[in-house]
């Protein structure tokens, strides 16, 4: 059959669909996109509770039953009599001040200072290494120097047998140094080999360690050989060390003077150190307002004219003299204790 006759009849058909009344619905193809949408963010309300947050709990002022004001004890104190005494000053202050004042009993001034640090303690006798911790944290102001014969400080001695050639810038019959210069005096130690007390010493270690460390001058190896009579007695032995630091005067320590005759002919003074090293220190927290301190500053003095007053004080801290002062007080102990590079923690015990 032609193929072209085949092909007419579908030809005519299409021609006649496409020509009649365009009545046929159209087709409407819908492509979706491959894109990702871009997510709605829709803000989530949390669920509702009924517990309601507490409040923080209302700050009681220093010094009120709740929150009282806490005086310490030395942690030598192992007595109730000392006990007693403490809580007499206590009592002493709430009637001059009408502050709740009661007394705790820490076991060490490592204790302590720790106490001071959390707000357990606010009346304070601390021994030197103590104290300058405390003062170095921010924990404490000083406010009264403790008396020793008289004084708040003490000094310290460079000491070395006459025979090892040493120069000696001491006059020993008025006890002064010729020279206020330590540099001349101590220059001469340099590369020599000291006997020093015991390692937390501040008279027979620290304090001399930190003249020497001051002028840059390096020692041999040290000995450190338990005592300053010890040191004394190494020197007059010779053989031992070339020079050593002891308190002032530990060369007339009485056994030794009963050994050794003429011990302080043998063994010189070659320059001391002058009164910088401090007894204890009476010193305050400084959780304490500067109003509060005042007060009770001011009424300790009053507490230790009453005849009950000084007898605990004396019982409960030996405290028999005292001296009013600040800080700045123990500058020069804070410089060389500096100087020496000891580990400042490790000397409060």
């Amino acid at each position: 059959m032609n193929r072209r006759r085949t092909l007419l009849p579908f030809i005519l058909l299409t021609a006649s669909v496409l020509l009649a009344d365009c009545s046929i619905p159209s087709i409407r193809v819908t492509i979706e996109s491959t894109q990702t949408p871009t997510p709605t963010l829709i803000a989530l309300t949390p669920p509702t509770t009924t517990d309601t947050p507490l409040p923080p709990p209302p700050v009681v002022e220093l010094g009120l039953a709740e929150n009282p004001l806490i005086l310490a004890l030395p942690p030598s104190a192992d007595s109730q009599e000392q006990i007693d005494s403490a809580q007499q000053i206590a009592a002493q202050i709430t009637e001059r001040t009408g502050y709740t004042v009661v007394t705790i009993a820490p076991d060490s001034y490592t204790a302590l200072v720790d106490a001071l640090a959390n707000n357990n303690a606010h009346i304070v006798l601390l021994e030197p290494y103590a104290y300058e911790l405390a003062y170095q944290r921010d924990l404490v102001k000083a406010s009264y120097a403790i008396l020793r014969d008289g004084a708040g400080k003490y000094g310290a001695q460079f000491i070395a047998a006459r025979e090892a050639g040493f120069k000696s810038y001491f006059n020993p019959l008025n006890e002064t140094n010729i020279i206020s210069d330590a540099r001349i005096a101590i220059t001469q130690l340099a590369n020599k080999k000291p006997c020093w007390s015991d390692e937390t010493s501040a008279s027979g270690y620290v304090i001399p360690l930190g003249y020497l460390n001051t002028y840059q001058l390096n020692t041999r190896p040290a000995a450190f050989v338990g005592g300053h009579p010890t040191v004394v007695r190494s020197l007059y032995a010779t053989g031992i060390c070339d020079f050593g630091a002891t308190y002032i005067d530990a060369r007339k320590f009485p056994s030794l003077e009963d050994e050794y005759p003429d011990l302080v002919e043998q063994v010189i003074v070659i320059w001391r150190i002058p009164d910088i090293i401090p007894y204890e220190v009476l010193a305050f927290s400084t959780n304490m307002s500067q109003e509060m301190r005042d007060l009770i500053t001011g009424i300790i003095p009053a507490i230790l004219q009453t005849e009950a007053g000084k007898a605990a004080f004396k019982t409960a801290y030996d405290i028999d003299e005292i001296q009013p002062v600040n800080d700045g007080y123990y500058e020069e102990f804070r410089i060389y204790l500096d100087e020496s590079r000891v580990d400042l923690s490790t000397l409060v015990k």
